[in-house]
């Protein structure tokens, strides 16, 4: 099975490393303060085919992907990974920022919100989970390096935590009874960030819909990608078409 280089790399540490021709992981050159790593912000988003192929094996392996993150509480031993991985692909496809509130899970559906508490001196904060790991059957969790910064370890590579996941009031989580059953108007992807979000500040003004800027990269190139949804109903999905199109915007084929 051809994994995400997030899901590789992570196994192939806890085998002992990448190759040799892989840089070794680990803290970046500029440094981050606790106080400059937010917390995620947990929102409705639907649970989509990527990040959530179940059962998959890793290492001999099988691991089955929750259906729902509801109720998930853990505790155990968390570690971080940085360098390495930094700009690379996550499980879900999203590119992997080292300084965000992000982490590793091996079975939570991607993507999920946790609070994670270091039990060693007490700091909590959220993250979002969008890529699977670790493979190291001693921790539970593979945090962003940013957020052991946060949490206070990333200087001793490890922590024992509680893991307590958070579900928004009114939302259900659960997977439809079809993956990918929700639906994406794609508006353009921009160089300049500024502009994605002017537009996206734009487009939001004028449907009933989420719009949403996200990073994407296009034949090596960061980009801003822009769009509308997740949409699951096509009556809507059809209604918000028309509608953008009525004001010269180009939506598009609708997207997974």
């Amino acid at each position: 099975m051809s994994l995400p280089w997030g899901v590789a790399c992570l196994l192939l540490l806890a085998l002992g490393g990448c190759n040799g021709l892989e840089p070794p992981d680990g803290a970046p050159l500029r440094p981050v303060a606790a106080h400059e790593v937010p917390d995620a912000v947990p929102r409705a988003e639907p649970i989509l085919r990527a990040g959530n192929s179940s059962p998959y094996v890793v290492n001999g392996e099988s691991y089955r992907v929750l259906p729902t993150a509801a109720g998930y509480r853990a505790e155990g031993i968390a570690s971080w990974y940085g360098t390495r991985f930094h700009g690379r692909k996550t499980a879900n496809g999203e590119p992997y920022d080292l300084y965000g509130p992000t982490a590793a899970h091996r079975t939570l559906p991607i993507p999920s919100y946790l609070r994670v508490t270091n039990l060693a001196n007490g700091r909590s904060m959220v993250v979002r989970v969008n890529d699977r790991g670790p493979f190291h059957p001693d921790r539970v969790i593979d945090l962003s390096y940013g957020a052991a910064v946060r949490l206070g370890f990333a200087e001793q590579g490890t922590a024992p935590v509680r893991l307590e996941a958070l579900t928004l009031a009114g939302v259900d989580d659960r997977r439809g009874s079809e993956a990918g059953v929700y639906r994406y108007l794609q508006l353009g992807a921009f160089a300049s960030r500024k502009t994605a979000q002017d537009l996206r500040d734009q487009v939001a003004a004028l449907v009933d819909a989420p719009v949403t800027v996200t990073p994407v990269e296009v034949h090596g190139r960061s980009l801003s990608r822009v769009r509308v949804g997740p949409v699951r109903d096509e009556t809507h999905l059809e209604s918000l078409r028309a509608l953008l199109r009525s004001r010269g915007l180009d939506p598009g084929q609708a997207l997974p």
